[in-house]
């Protein structure tokens, strides 16, 4: 399948979580073989060749981290949401577009000097991929780059990157 194929296979779902969002749901992309494939593929084009391991944000993040990491023979960092983990290294407070979230980073997974290439499904307001990065390079590891599928240009979330290489497989 081609990449544009795959993506129109993501959803637009209005007011959710709440009045006014326009989510974008990945699921029917994730349900489709080939096209689950063809995104990962281009995900994986997406990495600098110098990372050693791909964080992942939860949850979708996951998914795409792990198919990245298992194509190109490279562990996967899980960065979590609270109450997750039995062990933390750090966490992160950030806003959302429509709230406050925080991640945590699992305690001995990430050891100073790795470089991580992050992922996550869709860059809105940045204030997922900004903690994760934080939480990366607090214990410290040095973020090579930062891979979506789906970048909402409106909400200007790659402004708030710090001059991070961003790669998004779709702008809208």
């Amino acid at each position: 399948m081609k990449l544009d194929e795959a993506l129109d296979l993501i959803a637009e779902v209005p007011d959710f979580p709440e009045p006014g969002v326009l989510f974008r749901d990945l699921s029917p992309l994730f349900a489709d073989g080939p096209g689950f494939a063809a995104v990962a593929d281009a995900l994986a084009d997406t990495l600098d060749p110098a990372a050693d391991l791909v964080a992942g944000v939860e949850a979708r993040g996951f998914l795409l981290a792990a198919a990245v990491g298992y194509s190109r023979g490279m562990g996967v960092v899980l960065v979590r949401k609270p109450g997750k983990l039995p062990s933390v290294a750090g966490r992160v407070d950030y806003s959302l577009e429509y709230g406050t979230a925080s991640v945590e980073l699992p305690a001995g997974v990430v050891k100073p000097g790795q470089r991580i290439a992050v992922m996550d499904d869709v860059l809105a307001t940045g204030g997922t991929v900004a903690a994760t990065a934080k939480l990366l390079e607090d214990a410290g590891a040095t973020v090579t780059g930062v891979s979506v599928v789906l970048e909402l240009a409106a909400l200007s979330g790659r402004s708030t990157l710090d001059g991070r290489s961003v790669h998004a497989l779709r702008t809208v």
